[in-house]
């Protein structure tokens, strides 16, 4: 009796601990400590930031893997097009379905539900071949990847105020490029020492860490564990005795309503086509074009998701600190600087490293500033504070349209014209289409953000 009593008692103690892991506040109140409001409120910025860079980790893997998928005749250019596009597109409703959902979630569990099932498809994927398993679970990848931003966003939105908030997007904005670094660094290493089965590998085991380390220092709300809301946000549900609380339909249908939001949108899509035709066929691009190895090459496409870093963190900062929060100046002056830049990258001929090297310099830093502003605050700033993951789902779902029509455009216009050189057998590419394809879309993205100069935030729709 005393052994079946010591038994139940350690499985009582092991569904503890998993209850507990999986709780949405820790079993004390901290709120009675002046400084862990704060402590906690980094240690959830922190962990939010890191576990999305983990899924962009889960995400671009197959960016890197492309070229030797291609040699070792498992895929062709345009099944890899179709593969790549059939996450953007699932990517882009997912993004806006679960930012109306993430507005009313736990953020904590929301965002790290998504990384643990994105990083199982990679594990999978890493043990197969065949075409209609990689198109349908990298098409499912899309939707639980698309839980990571909103999540995050939310989170953003509850644990800081207005003054803050354009200066920490920034810093969490930067979790993009420290992810695609990391992919392009580490992943890379990876198939060039043991081939792209080891890079997708890599890829979920990192992926898992990062669900752990979400799970263990990310928070809700500062309401969950006993603070008060930092400031109101959310509309106000009248007639209701009194009480305050967020009218969620209403915020979420003035997003819907308004014009700028929706232009801002499309100025997102624009973006991204550039944005993702480099991060997902820029190796592809320096192997074929310009004769740099598959390392070589990565090493040059990181160098923007570096420079990006910098972009991001510099944003927030710069246009509050600078333009008394105001977006559009530096939104345009980024985006001349992406067009410069690929212009650069694209229009000069043969292997000049460093040249190569500055243009991602460049792109890095541009596009740093405008998937901040472009890719969701600018939008967040001006929907009311009850919608942000709502505004976010609307930029969302045109942003991946844009990037998944790129993968399937890229994969058609790289095969289409590709050739066979009689006396070597060498695949040789013309990129004349694609270079102007990239070029024309980040031009037309910083026209479309002239037309939002004047928009201002719908404080009480």
């Amino acid at each position: 009796m005393e052994l079946a009593e010591n038994i139940t008692q350690s499985q009582r103690g092991i569904i503890g601990k998993i209850i507990d892991f999986y709780r949405i506040s820790p079993s004390k109140d901290v709120s009675d400590n002046p400084d862990s409001f704060k402590r906690v409120r980094l240690a959830t910025f922190l962990a939010a930031t890191i576990g999305y860079a983990i899924y962009y980790v889960c995400r671009l893997s197959m960016n890197i893997v492309r070229k030797p998928i291609v040699d070792d005749g498992v895929f062709s250019e345009t099944q890899l097009g179709i593969i790549g596009s059939c996450l953007f597109f699932v990517y882009a409703v997912g993004k806006m379905a679960n930012g109306f959902l993430a507005d009313r979630c736990n953020a904590r569990r929301f965002l790290a539900t998504g990384l643990l099932l994105t990083a199982m498809v990679n594990l999978v994927l890493g043990m197969t071949e065949m075409f209609w398993v990689f198109a349908l679970l990298w098409g499912l990848n899309g939707w639980f990847q698309s839980m990571g931003a909103p999540a995050c966003v939310v989170s953003l939105n509850r644990w800081y105020t207005s003054k803050d908030r354009g200066t920490y997007y920034g810093f969490w904005s930067a979790s993009h490029n420290l992810g695609e670094a990391i992919t392009f660094i580490t992943i890379a290493m990876l198939v060039s020492w043991a081939g792209w089965r080891y890079g997708m590998l890599g890829a979920g085991v990192i992926g898992l860490c990062g669900f752990a380390l979400i799970m263990l220092f990310m928070r809700d709300t500062p309401q969950s564990l006993g603070f008060p809301s930092p400031e109101p946000v959310a509309a106000k549900t009248p007639g209701k005795k009194g009480e305050s609380a967020p009218d969620f339909n209403r915020a979420q249908k003035a997003v819907l309503r308004n014009p700028a939001i929706w232009c801002l949108a499309l100025a997102s899509a624009f973006m991204y086509i550039s944005r993702y035709a480099v991060n997902s066929w820029g190796v592809f691009y320096l192997e074929a074009q310009k004769g740099y190895s598959t390392l070589d090459a990565s090493l040059i496409i990181s160098i923007s998701s570096v420079c990006g870093i910098v972009g991001t963190v510099a944003s927030g900062l710069i246009s509050d600190r600078l333009f008394n929060g105001s977006r559009n100046v530096p939104a345009l002056v980024f985006g001349l600087m992406n067009v410069t830049a690929l212009c650069l990258f694209l229009l000069v001929p043969g292997e000049h490293f460093w040249l190569d090297a500055t243009a991602m310099v460049l792109f890095g830093l541009g596009i740093g500033v405008l998937i901040c502003f472009l890719g969701g605050l600018m939008a967040v700033d001006i929907a009311p504070r009850a919608a942000a993951g709502a505004a976010l789902g609307v930029v969302g779902i045109a942003s991946y349209i844009g990037a998944g029509l790129q993968d399937v455009m890229n994969g058609i216009l790289i095969e289409g014209q590709k050739t066979i050189d009689p006396a070597t057998g060498a695949d040789i590419y013309d990129f004349t289409y694609v270079n102007w394809f990239w070029i024309g879309a980040a031009a037309v993205s910083v026209l479309l953000t002239l037309l939002v100069w004047n928009a201002k935030r719908q404080d009480n729709a």
